[in-house]
């Protein structure tokens, strides 16, 4: 045997964990011809034995501290050797057989350092994180990090004792990534990053910025995760979403929070594969087309909603495993739903093991408060002028609709991300180059996502909440917009709700309130959103903001839904709307599923459920959306008696629905439209019917135009029109001969299936 001289100073940075290049101590170094030094670091071993081919080799003890070194004449080609550790106890000593880490090549490319760098890699999620690899036929775990700030990181786990000095990783030259395969690790293993930063000497733990999965709160480490077991049976959906044109589509959004949807008894929450029953099937037959998901990434702090996120590549741990969420989409797929995730790119909390301050320095935020923090949300906001950070941010957005096939991204915040002034006075923000208040960076950001996302996924939906007359949100990149597919309507949203919250006899002096959205309607693709935000924060329920008395309040409610339905634009309604839930929404508690037990919230629900049914019926309230070809005003100007009436056309113009909306309780009699043609118009919805809590006020199924000129039309229909109350008609032409009416079956209200309070 031969003894090989390593320098103390060298022992000393691997055994007090200063050393940044643990490489070029630790594993297999050849000295010469066939003569090779093992070295290894095993803190808790009283002995450590070289295992080569059928040789057993006991190692030298250098340093008490566990750093053994011998050298041997083989003809060693590679890694395929082991080590033995007899680490003793108080009670018993235990004998450990491992492959050595630092005798393994490095995994990632120099192709993929150049990538990360580039903020180009847009599966930047292979090769970071904790990825269970095999290399040279040895299996375990490979994982990486960006802290190019950082003078040492080591993995710490329940495998190595959450000992800081175990296991360094590798930094991979200027890239500022850092490495290291461990052999013999599996799927569950817990891990964090131990980071020693090169400025002040600070020492952190991180939870890994990539990790598939995280522990549930309040733990915070990272779980390693296998995603690629998981056996898909959605192909047809997804082929025909690829070929599908979302604006010429129906879309009523139903927008759920998982963990007050509904509870079981003891207020627990319902699992992920819980949820893919109930939700799904509760879902399916009131008769929406998505569920969008208030965000399921891994966040701390239930109170945020999952707005504050630290693990954006994690399905939080809340509600089951990454396979059982994958399972809950592809139940959503298999009832043709699709899937809409609030995705959180704007800003992320401080939290110590999050990304805040990752690596000693604000890597992943900026610096200067006035550029890195959210005033409002004590948030912190993201660097969108740095590569890696945009890497990681593009990535994510892949990641959820390549790994988990979700079908669309609702970007929160959008608002804050354009302007470097948002909810700022004045000094407490920076200009931009130019001088100007819009952040470039972001809005580059903004477009290169939406481009990729586009251009990867075809038929995705990319929906921004931009609550500003920004233009051209949804507009493509190429013509200057910002390239979403919708963007929701708040001005719509603020109006609506400000008008139906006065008392009857003062709207006639809000009437624009209604018929302003019209003048905007088309200047981006809108989703008429009444969401969450709405019934929050002391702003109470939907139908609590109704004005009125009990029959009133359910009356506005089911006008205000008709209206929005037959309004231009996609819809989206929050859980609970449609039971009429009384009380604020939280996401502490179920919402209140014992009231459909009660006949006028049973009512409204039945009135929800047929109205969308109806809507995804006709292609007149959705084939032209976005077109002034799609939309004609009756009479818009009847403020005296709150009453709007208007047409809907489909890209076939002779397909058309005509809509009256009597927003007073005063039924109007006798009450004269014109209409475009003549003919005998069916009443196909009144939202008055007794079926649906109303007092059966209407038009006896309908109603024969006559030839009389009205509103510029040759033929008009006198109507009577229910009190706070919607009515449509649709012209019945003669149907081909031989053509059967399809047989058409009542549905019933009922709460969801499952557990329940």
């Amino acid at each position: 045997m031969i003894t090989v001289e390593i320098h103390p100073d060298a022992i000393a940075a691997i055994v007090h964990g200063y050393h940044g290049a643990p490489f070029d101590v630790l594993g297999p170094h050849k000295i010469d011809g066939n003569t090779v030094s093992f070295r290894a670091y095993c803190p808790t071993a009283q002995k450590l034995t070289l295992l080569l081919g059928n040789q057993r080799i006991p190692m030298n003890r250098l340093w008490d501290e566990g750093f053994f070194e011998i050298t041997v004449e083989t003809s060693w080609p590679g890694p395929h050797y082991q080590l033995e550790a007899e680490v003793h106890f108080a009670s018993h000593k235990r004998t450990d057989v491992f492959a050595d880490p630092y005798a393994f090549p490095a995994f990632l490319s120099d192709f993929d350092l150049y990538l990360l760098g580039e903020g180009r890699h847009l599966t930047s999620y292979e090769k970071l994180g904790a990825h269970l690899v095999e290399i040279e036929g040895i299996a375990g775990v490979h994982f990486a990090v960006w802290a190019p700030n950082a003078y040492r990181i080591s993995v710490i786990g329940d495998f190595n004792g959450w000992n800081e000095t175990s296991h360094p990783m590798q930094r991979r030259g200027v890239s500022g990534i850092w490495e290291l395969f461990i052999p013999g690790l599996k799927e569950g293993e817990t891990y964090k990053f131990d980071l020693r930063s090169r400025f002040d000497d600070f020492h952190v733990q991180k939870a890994d910025p990539y990790a598939f999965a995280a522990e549930v709160r309040p733990k915070t480490a990272s779980v390693v995760t296998n995603l690629d077991d998981y056996e898909w049976h959605d192909d047809t959906w997804l082929e025909a979403r690829a070929k599908s044109d979302p604006l010429k589509q129906p879309i009523s959004i139903y927008e759920v929070h998982l963990g007050s949807w509904r509870r079981t008894k003891g207020n627990e929450w319902l699992t992920y594969r819980d949820l893919a029953d109930s939700l799904v099937q509760y879902v399916k037959e009131m008769g929406y087309t998505h569920i969008e998901l208030m965000p399921v990434a891994e966040h701390p702090f239930d109170g945020s909603w999952g707005y504050q996120v630290t693990g954006y590549f994690a399905p939080t741990a809340r509600y089951g495993s990454p396979t059982d969420f994958m399972y809950l989409v592809d139940q959503c797929h298999q009832n043709n739903i699709g899937v809409i995730l609030d995705w959180v790119p704007a800003h992320f909390p401080k939290d110590g093991h999050g990304l805040a301050y990752f690596d000693g320095t604000h890597l992943y935020e900026h610096a200067d408060t006035r550029k890195g923090e959210h005033p409002d949300w004590g948030t912190l906001i993201f660097n969108f002028g740095r590569n890696e950070v945009r890497n990681f941010l593009l990535s994510n957005a892949l990641f959820w609709l390549k790994k988990y096939r979700i079908d669309g991204l609702r970007v929160d915040a959008v608002s804050s991300m354009l302007y470097l002034d948002f909810s700022r006075q004045a000094g407490q923000w920076l200009p931009n180059q130019y001088g100007g208040r819009e952040n470039i960076e972001a809005i580059h950001f903004l477009r290169e996502v939406n481009e990729i996302v586009h251009s990867e996924s075809p038929g995705v939906l990319m929906i921004a909440e931009e609550s500003t007359a920004w233009p051209m949100v949804s507009r493509p990149t190429y013509i200057g917009g910002l390239g979403f597919t919708f963007k929701w309507n708040m001005g719509w949203m603020h109006d609506t709700l400000d008008y139906i919250q006065k008392d009857p006899v003062y709207r006639r002096y809000a009437h624009n309130r209604i018929t302003f959205s019209l003048f905007y309607a088309f200047s981006e693709n809108f989703v008429l959103s009444l969401s969450h935000d709405e019934v929050v924060h002391g702003k109470g329920s939907l139908i609590n903001k109704a004005s009125g008395d009990w029959w009133q309040k359910f009356a506005t409610v089911r006008l205000l839904a008709g209206y929005q339905y037959t309004h231009p634009g996609k819809k989206l309604n929050f859980m609970g709307q449609e039971i009429g839930q009384w009380r604020e929404w939280s996401e502490e508690r179920s919402l209140d599923w014992h009231l459909l037990e009660l006949p006028t919230h049973a009512h409204l629900n039945q009135w929800m459920r047929d109205l969308n049914t109806f809507y995804r019926s006709q292609p007149a309230l959705y084939q032209n959306d976005f077109s002034h070809e799609g939309f004609r005003w009756i009479e818009p100007n009847d403020a005296d008696q709150s009453v709007y009436s208007y047409i809907r056309f489909a890209d076939d113009k002779s397909d058309f629905i005509v809509v009256a909306c009597n927003f007073t309780p005063i039924p109007r009699y006798h009450y004269r439209i014109g209409v475009p043609e003549a003919g005998h118009y069916k009443e196909v919805l009144n939202s008055d019917a007794g079926i649906y809590g109303g007092g059966n006020i209407g038009n006896y199924g309908g109603v024969t135009s006559e030839e009389m000129t009205s509103h510029g039309f040759p033929h008009s229909l006198s109507l009577t029109l229910p009190p706070l109350g919607i009515v449509v008609f649709k012209l019945e032409r003669a149907k081909p001969q031989g053509a059967k009416r399809p047989a058409s079956k009542p549905s019933k209200s009922k709460p969801p299936k499952g557990k329940s309070e």
